[in-house]
């Protein structure tokens, strides 16, 4: 009842940067917040940024803040994440998740979309 799509990820070399966008679709809709995780290989699913859907509130990794900023447009049903000074240990499988609430926990978040590739070369 609730599919997510995330797009625009690719290849970009090291201080380039990159803006991912995740569409939600089905009906009805009443998630709440948004939240992007990033998962490398061999490793666990990590926190990148979230928000809610009203926009009053956002979070970020430590890793990424000052570097990242997540927005969304609830019109479209679709949440952004802006990467600016992109370095190579952000290349990951980048997600966009939905829930009732903001959280930055990966099992807070029912829905999933299929996952978008960044990768960052040096």
């Amino acid at each position: 009842q609730v599919q997510l799509v995330e797009s625009g990820g690719g290849l970009v070399q090291a201080g380039g940067s990159l803006r991912l966008s995740c569409a939600a679709s089905g009906r009805p809709f009443s998630t709440y917040a948004m939240g992007w995780f990033r998962q490398a290989p061999g490793k666990e699913r990590e926190f990148v940024a979230a928000t809610t859907m009203s926009g009053a509130n956002t979070d970020y990794a430590d890793s990424v803040k000052g570097r990242f900023t997540i927005s969304r447009d609830n019109g479209k049903k679709t949440v952004y994440l802006q990467m600016n000074s992109l370095k190579p240990e952000d290349t990951a499988v980048y997600y966009c998740a939905t829930d009732s609430f903001l959280s930055s926990r990966p099992n807070d978040y029912r829905y999933w979309g299929q996952g978008t590739q960044v990768t960052v070369s040096s």
